[in-house]
């Protein structure tokens, strides 16, 4: 055996409590991300060619609900619907969105592009300040993700009428 000299540097742990516990195994999940198909609809205009026919598509699925919804519908490369996903559905006045929600059918989805749509059960479509904030960030976010978000439209109940923040020149 050999004797370390008095003047040899020591060595330091940086982490003492780590290595004075044993190891020990633990349990990690293994998921598997779906996308589940819950219903089929039909319908006569599966290319969006502009925001009237978004406005057409949205409002057929929504009908006269009493709350607000916030949809998107997932587009391929030409702009054909590939799905529809109901993000939130919220109050009378407010619906919860996040964007990795909005995001999340998509990418699933190997959406292209992207179309999304709220309502406003008090029947003026005119957007909110956090409409606008809103649908600024998920452009952004579509930006980065590389999944174009052509159109935000508002739906007033129970009329036609509806807003496009891209016929606005806002997107």
């Amino acid at each position: 055996m050999y004797a370390t000299p008095s003047h040899a540097p020591q060595q330091v742990s940086l982490f003492p409590t780590l290595e004075a516990r044993p190891a020990r195994a633990y349990s990690t999940p293994i998921y598997r991300v779906t996308l589940v198909r819950e219903a089929n609809v039909t319908l006569t205009q599966p290319q969006i060619r502009s925001s009237r026919d978004g406005a057409v598509v949205f409002r057929h699925h929504l009908g006269d609900v009493d709350r607000e919804f916030f949809m998107v519908a997932m587009l391929d490369q030409k702009n054909k619907i590939i799905g529809i996903n109901t993000v939130s559905m919220g109050s009378l006045t407010a619906s919860v969105v996040h964007p990795r929600e909005v995001f999340k059918a998509a990418i699933l989805s190997n959406a292209a592009a992207l179309l999304l749509c709220h309502n406003h059960p008090s029947g003026a479509p005119q957007p909110s300040q956090e409409d606008r904030a809103l649908t600024s960030r998920l452009v952004d976010v579509g930006k980065l993700l590389g999944i174009n978000v052509l159109d935000h439209i508002i739906l007033a109940d129970g009329n036609e009428t509806y807003y496009s923040f891209a016929d606005e020149g806002l997107l």
